[in-house]
C-alpha cells in the first residue's frame, strides 16, 4: 500500500530552520550578556525534559519566550499566544513559521486546544504563560485554568519554571528556577471538574511563588 505522503513536512522543516535560527542567535549573543544562572527544586528536575511537556512560566517581559528559548536551549518549544498576535499579516506569518499556536484568552476554542494536545502528545514541548498578560509588577497574578486542561487532555506533565528579571542594569544576570515535573493525570486523574481544574491551577500559583523564593528574589 503506498504510504500516504505529508504535504505538511516542508513548512515544518521551514519553521524548525527559523526557529533554530532564532535559537542560535539568542543563545550567543546573550551568554555573555546575561550570564545564566540555573537553580533546581529537586534532583528530578535536573533531568533534561524528555517527550512532550507543558511548560509554565511567569510573565513579566515580552523577552520571556526568548529567555524560555534559552533556558530550554537543548529542546524546541512551542509557544502559546494571543490570537491578536495574527491581526497584523507579517507578524502573523512570523508566529506562524516559528510554530506558535494562537489561543483565545477570553473563549478558549476546540481547535486551540485540540492544536495544543496535539503538539504535547506527539512528543513536543509546548510552552504557555498561565497568568494570561504581563505581569509588570514582578508578583504572580492568578493562573488561569486552560492550561489543566491541556496537560489532563495529553496525559503530558507540566514543568514550572520561574524567571527572575534581570535588573536594569550593564550585564545583569538572568536566573531560572526548574520545578520538579507535575503529572497532572497521576496526582489528580482524568476526570476534572471546572471547580478543580480552578483548585489545581491555584495550587500551581503557589508552587510557582516557592520557586519565586528559591530565585532569591523576595530577599
Amino acid at each position: 500500500m503506498k504510504e500516504k505522503k505529508d504535504n505538511r513536512a516542508p513548512l515544518f522543516a521551514f519553521r524548525y530552520f527559523v526557529y533554530d535560527f532564532i535559537k542560535i542567535g539568542v543563545f550567543l549573543t546573550s551568554w555573555l550578556w546575561f550570564r545564566p544562572k540555573y537553580i533546581y527544586e529537586s534532583k528530578e528536575a535536573k533531568l533534561r525534559l524528555r517527550g512532550g511537556a507543558l511548560v509554565l512560566s511567569n510573565h513579566t517581559s515580552f523577552l520571556d519566550p526568548l529567555y524560555l528559548i534559552y533556558c530550554l536551549w537543548y529542546r524546541r518549544q512551542r509557544f502559546v499566544c494571543m490570537k491578536e498576535f495574527y491581526n497584523s499579516k507579517l507578524r502573523g506569518l512570523f508566529f506562524r513559521l516559528v510554530g506558535c499556536i494562537p489561543i483565545d484568552r477570553e473563549n478558549t476554542s476546540f481547535d486551540s486546544l485540540r492544536d495544543i494536545t496535539d503538539a504535547l502528545k506527539s512528543g513536543e514541548v509546548v510552552s504557555i504563560f498561565p497568568e494570561g498578560h504581563i505581569g509588570w509588577t514582578g508578583d504572580v497574578a492568578e493562573f488561569k485554568a486552560g492550561a489543566v486542561l491541556m496537560s489532563s487532555l495529553s496525559g503530558r506533565p507540566i514543568v514550572p519554571i520561574y524567571i527572575k528579571k534581570p535588573a536594569r542594569q550593564f550585564f545583569s544576570r538572568l536566573t531560572f528556577v526548574i520545578g520538579e515535573p507535575i503529572d497532572i493525570t497521576a496526582v489528580y486523574g482524568r476526570r476534572l471538574n471546572p471547580q478543580k481544574m480552578q483548585e489545581i491551577a491555584e495550587s500551581l500559583r503557589e508552587n510557582e511563588i516557592k520557586l519565586k523564593k528559591l530565585s532569591g528574589e523576595d530577599k
